[in-house]
């Protein structure tokens, strides 16, 4: 097939995010032929390695995010000296969640070529089988783990539109359902997937409330994936929606934001109107 890797090019290259079967061609070769490999976890590109019989081509270096800055200007100078440079990360893409986006930048601001090979996500698996609307949605990574600051990260999603979709521990799983019960509703629709690939792959699909029952009732185990369905457009109270602006400028965000967000969990006011009629309170 002739070599994939390019020298002076950085890769960032999708692994599989449960079955080892789901690599894809590109990723082997790119694994086989790459100078230097950036690995979140060293033990575990080898295992991976291993299950796909696949000799590792080049220096495998770990990348982490107690390292990534120091690693990242190794990145550069290996890009400098004309080298092929991937990196890859425990489970699907790198820089969703994961290390890399430091490199990202620093490679683009230098002037070195940054390509992708694209693979497995949790992301778009959990959002396919949630059985909840694909069509717009949101990435929100992992919630915050102290109760308190959970909460409030979720307060300004409590009229997202769109479907939106958070990684999270299993340990925490209950908790965060719990505080999404809270602050979207009990009966918000809502599916945790776990396990994604894996022998024990289980989605949930139901209600919050009903998914707090399940998460409290036994232990959560797996890398969990939940989705959850935006919020239903309601009608417009102009007073009570300039008000909701307010709160949120006076909480720190800015003004347009705030509008904007506000808007869009309304019917029949624009995020420019309230924008407006918020400056005018001031």
């Amino acid at each position: 097939m002739g070599r994939m890797l390019s020298p002076g090019v950085l890769t960032l290259a999708a692994t599989p995010i449960g079955n080892p079967l789901d690599a894809s061609v590109r990723l082997l070769r790119a694994l086989e032929q790459a100078d230097l490999i950036a690995a979140e976890d060293t033990r575990r590109l080898h295992r991976l390695a291993a299950a796909l019989e696949v000799t590792l081509g080049g220096k495998v270096l770990s990348h982490h995010e107690h390292n990534e800055e120091h690693r990242t200007e190794q990145l550069l100078t290996a890009l400098a000296e004309g080298r092929r440079v991937l990196i890859v990360t425990d489970a699907g893409m790198p820089v969703v969640s994961d290390p890399g986006y430091r490199a990202v930048r620093a490679a683009a601001a230098a002037g070195y070529p940054v390509t992708v090979i694209p693979g497995p996500s949790a992301v778009l698996t959990a959002l396919a089988a949630s059985g909840i609307a694909p069509d717009r949605f949101t990435f929100e990574g992992f919630p915050p783990r102290r109760d308190g600051k959970r909460h409030a990260a979720f307060e300004p999603l409590r009229h997202e539109p769109r479907t939106m979709v958070f990684f999270e521990s299993p340990r925490r799983t209950a908790a965060t359902l719990a505080a999404m019960a809270e602050v979207f509703g009990p009966e918000r629709e809502s599916a945790v997937a776990r396990e994604l690939t894996k022998t024990y792959e289980e989605v949930r699909r139901g209600t919050l409330a009903e998914l707090v029952a399940w998460a409290e009732a036994g232990e959560v185990l797996g890398e969990v994936v939940i989705v959850v369905a935006g919020a239903e457009p309601v009608a417009a109270d102009p007073e009570a929606l300039l008000e909701q602006v307010l709160a949120r400028a006076a909480a720190g965000e800015r003004m347009k934001d705030a509008a904007k967000a506000v808007a869009a969990g309304a019917e029949g006011v624009s995020a420019r109107e309230l924008y407006d009629a918020a400056l005018a309170r001031r």
